[in-house]
């Protein structure tokens, strides 16, 4: 036992010396192999590498608190209670119109439209009460003075809200519109272009013309598959030019038409290539001329020239989102300094895309002056 002892007394330094070793040894080691941070990964570019860039992804709106400032205020009670940014998002969105830095979005399940306004940093809502209520806005349009164009699908008529958002006025009732989905507008407001979708049993598959006091002007089209027919239009927009472009989609083309209704060309087929469609359901235009078509089959959008010739694509079909992912692409629009607006009803999101000479911290749409001026 004695010897014992004298041997554990002996060993003692020795294996204090070996835990310190091997405890430096495991900080050394522990921080030869620590993870390094993952670096995120750089925002997509269109068309990818190596060909050269022509439109980044450039930011995803989801709710309120993505313009709404967040103010020292929000973040101290943040701060205290633990609480995360919330917003109000949206439930089904439908289509997007962008002017005057406000960013206005259709609310099929939420029943009213949504103004974000990147210019003031607000938000707000139309279409809730009083003679301008809505009931199932689909597709928007904007006029050179800033006024806002929503179809209501339910109520089946046209509402107009000024720039501020208030009501102006109605064009057309049940009298005229069987399943109106979507409305273009000429600058001045002169022209207003209703698409009129139909159903499957109904001939009316037209675009009715309008002026701003209501009065019914004429008609575009019927069903069929010819040159000026239709079969379940979905959407329209007005070229800087004042052509008028109508999606039809039955028929997976684009028809170009005068303003006053003359068949001009149309471009596109049904197919799974670039350049032709399988269900195109959203069209804008830039001031360039650029045709720009989103399609839910193909969970992308398309870019044409005015002629109807195929430029490029944007976005591919993903059931894990993200930026550039898409499962049901519908409205989309280009404001004046040509950045991209999609919305997507699966994941009730919009993504923003800017032509790769556009800096990114360029404002976001014309700025209310702009339209100003034009009043």
């Amino acid at each position: 036992m004695l010897r014992m002892q004298r041997a554990l007394k002996r060993d003692i330094p020795v294996l204090r010396k070996f835990l310190l070793s091997a405890g430096a040894a495991a900080i050394v080691f522990g921080c030869a192999v620590a993870p390094e941070p993952v670096a995120e990964a750089p925002p997509p570019v269109y068309p990818p590498p190596p060909e050269h860039p022509r439109y980044y992804y450039d930011r995803t709106i989801l709710s309120s608190a993505d313009v709404v400032e967040d103010t020292a205020k929000d973040r101290f009670r943040r701060f205290a209670t633990g609480e995360s940014i919330r917003g109000r998002g949206f439930d089904k969105p439908f289509d997007v119109e962008v002017a005057g830095g406000r960013i206005f979005v259709s609310d099929t399940v939420a029943r009213r439209v949504y103004a974000l306004d990147f210019a003031r940093r607000d938000f707000y809502e139309l279409g809730t009460d009083g003679m301008g209520r809505l009931v199932k806005p689909l597709g928007l349009a904007v006029d050179g003075a800033g006024r806002l164009y929503v179809a209501d699908g339910a109520a089946k008529r046209v509402v107009v809200f000024n720039y501020d958002g208030e009501y102006v006025t109605a064009v057309a009732s049940d009298e005229f519109l069987e399943r109106p989905s979507s409305v273009a507008v000429n600058a001045d407001g002169s022209r207003i272009y209703i698409v009129d979708t139909g159903g499957v049993s109904s001939r009316d598959h037209r675009i009715r013309v309008f002026d701003f006091s209501g009065a019914h002007l004429f008609d575009i089209g019927t069903r069929g598959g010819e040159n000026g027919e239709f079969n379940l239009p979905l959407s329209a927009a007005v070229a800087p030019n004042g052509d008028l472009h109508v999606l039809d989609t039955g028929n997976f083309r684009v028809q170009v038409f005068s303003p006053d209704g003359a068949f001009k060309f149309s471009f596109g087929a049904a197919g799974r290539r670039p350049g032709l469609f399988s269900h195109p359901k959203g069209i804008s235009i830039d001031r360039e001329g650029k045709v720009f078509v989103t399609d839910t089959a193909f969970g992308n959008f398309q870019i044409f020239d005015s002629a109807g010739r195929i430029l490029m694509f944007i976005g591919d079909r993903d059931e894990r989102g993200g930026p550039g992912k898409f499962i049901l692409p519908a409205g989309i629009d280009v404001d004046e300094s040509g950045r991209i607006y999609v919305v997507d009803q699966f994941f009730r999101k919009i993504d923003v895309f800017r032509p790769a000479a556009l800096p990114a911290e360029a404002p976001i749409g014309a700025q209310a002056a702009d339209l100003q001026a034009k009043e």
